[in-house]
């Protein structure tokens, strides 16, 4: 490996890097004088223009091969993730523009940036060393944007719960990494699992199934799985919107694809997958029934989304716990992870345009939004329909396809089980989403005051609905690009 293959297989992340640098650059040099409007706008669709170039990157980045070993790998769930962490990101860049909690624009976008670099490294990381970088440059960039609205409490406090565990959950991480290191005397994900296959097969499965708890806290807290979730409510709440938006959303996208290539690349049928699978099982069936019961007794809209993340994650655990190495699993992941990463992000536009009219996310500051902004109420009506996966919106497909993945992987009665559960707390969802619709709907509202919203921020929730909607009724569109990025089967 030479310096000019580092290059080209990192072109995706050297170009927002440099498009971070040019952010500061603009904002600093030559609008330090200019409104925080001004500098707001020219941060955020400067950010925007460098995903744009770094999804072109994509395409053409090769994988990235130390000697024999592959350290980058290309196409695939990577291309898939990568492309979607970038779109993503760039989607709620453009929120940032209406919603000003801060005077430091340039930086707030910068620091966007690293952490999609981050993301990147991560979806495509096939070595337990850029694993850990990857998620370190995420983690620490998303614990500063969670801290990014400096005069609010709740926004240093969800901040530092966010760290404090994020510390935690680096440490079991890296802890069960060196075992697997010790198990394997490999860093390569693939030799790894060889190696963990073999010490299974030879005695080793007490320290394997250490090993792999220890991984299963450290990702369990990125994904805000039960029992590592205590961070989520806390920090969807205390966040900046666009902040809490990217966190729900893009980090979701690359610790998942680093799950996805962890399924793919174990064995099946040897102790460790085993083991693997019924410690994600154990994580999905306690995220979905906490998840969605704790969501029942929110008042606030942003905890009752953090809570419904949580039961988010169970489901799509779910499918991990019973994967098929075939391509099938991951693209019925990758569409449930890439429309409810959509949905969320619209759905902290609607929450944030209602906290700058009202004054704050209480579900009974909604009562009367279809007076007081129908586009507004219209949009959250199709989101939230979405979310509790009604027909003929993507959220029911995202769900069909992943349980149907499930049900289709085999495995005895467990999965058929814990797919009834998911069916059973979808429809305890419903509940929670239709008590904030009935205020939306219902409920007649305190006074008439117009809820307002900034035309990019309604421009970009009206297209985020349409295409709820659209992948909807056509969900093949979306199947068939995710499909684009793997060989034929």
């Amino acid at each position: 490996m030479n310096y000019y293959e580092l290059f080209r297989a990192t072109l995706p992340e050297t170009v927002l890097e440099l498009a971070a640098l040019l952010v500061l650059i603009v904002d600093l040099g030559l609008l330090r004088k200019a409104g925080v409007r001004t500098r707001s706008v020219s941060a955020a669709f400067l950010g925007v223009i460098g995903c744009g170039v770094a999804v072109w990157a994509v395409s053409i980045a090769p994988a990235l091969h130390f000697g024999s070993t592959l350290l980058l790998t290309v196409g695939g769930t990577a291309g898939v993730a990568q492309c979607s962490i970038l779109i993503l990101t760039g989607i709620t860049l453009l929120l940032l523009v209406d919603c000003i909690f801060t005077r430091n624009p340039g930086e707030y976008v910068a620091v966007v940036l690293m952490a999609a670099a981050g993301g990147l490294l991560i979806a495509a990381a096939q070595d337990l060393l850029v694993i850990f970088t990857g998620l370190e440059l995420l983690s620490v960039s998303l614990y500063i944007l969670a801290a990014f609205a400096k005069k609010s409490a709740a926004s240093a406090e969800g901040a530092l719960k966010y760290y404090l565990f994020g510390g935690m959950s680096a440490a079991f991480l890296l802890f069960g990494f060196s075992y697997l290191y010790g198990l394997s005397a490999s860093t390569s994900l693939p030799q790894v699992v060889l190696g963990v296959s073999i010490a299974s097969l030879n005695g080793g499965v007490a320290l394997v199934s250490v090993a792999l708890v220890m991984i299963a806290v450290g990702l369990g807290f990125k994904v805000a799985a039960v029992p590592f979730h205590f961070w989520a409510p806390d920090t969807y709440e205390g966040a900046p919107a666009p902040a809490a938006a990217f966190i729900a959303s893009v980090s979701k996208v690359a610790s998942f694809a680093l799950l996805i290539s962890i399924g793919t690349a174990l064995m099946p049928g040897h102790a460790a997958a085993q083991s693997w699978s019924l410690i994600l099982a154990v994580l999905a069936a306690a995220s979905m029934i906490l998840g969605n019961l704790a969501a029942l007794a929110q008042t606030s809209v942003r905890r009752l989304v953090a809570y419904s993340a949580i039961a988010h994650a169970g489901y799509i655990l779910l499918g991990l716990a019973y994967f098929k190495a075939d391509g099938r699993s991951a693209q019925a992941i990758l569409y449930y992870i890439l429309t409810y990463a959509l949905t969320t992000i619209g759905t902290f536009g609607v929450v944030s345009a209602v906290e700058r009219g009202t004054g704050n996310d209480s579900i009974g500051n909604f009562a009367g939004l279809h007076r007081r902004n129908p586009v507004l109420a219209a949009v959250l009506l199709v989101l939230f329909l979405s979310l509790a996966g009604i027909p003929p919106l993507v959220g029911f497909w995202a769900k069909f396809n992943l349980f149907a993945a499930v049900l289709m992987a085999g495995g005895g009665i467990a999965p058929f089980a814990l797919v009834a559960l998911a069916v059973a707390f979808s429809a305890v969802s419903l509940y929670y989403y239709l008590q904030v619709l009935k205020q939306a709907y219902v409920a007649a509202p305190a006074h008439d005051t117009k809820i307002k919203a900034g035309p990019i921020t309604m421009l970009v929730l009206v297209a985020i609905a349409l295409a709820v909607i659209a992948l909807g009724v056509f969900p093949a569109y979306l199947q068939n690009w995710i499909a684009g990025f793997y060989p034929a089967m």
